[in-house]
């Protein structure tokens, strides 16, 4: 349930800014894939590889945000 919450979350990573040159751009996803993503996340497994992927991927995505 919180990996759910942190994939419905994504879009609201705070802004901070940074000294870097070049930022990755953060894809914005709408409340309806969101949520559609949260399901599927829901549905997987507990403990399973993909869940680990995606928590790592949320902090790459939070150190994207925070880069711009």
């Amino acid at each position: 349930m919180a990996l759910a919450t942190v994939m419905i979350s994504l879009t609201g990573c705070a802004r901070v800014a940074s000294d870097h040159v070049a930022c990755p751009p953060v894809v914005e996803y709408p409340a309806a894939f969101q949520r559609r993503a949260a399901a599927e996340v829901e549905a997987l497994p507990t403990g399973s590889a993909l869940e680990t992927m995606l928590a790592d991927y949320h902090v790459l995505r939070r150190q994207a945000a925070a880069c711009r």
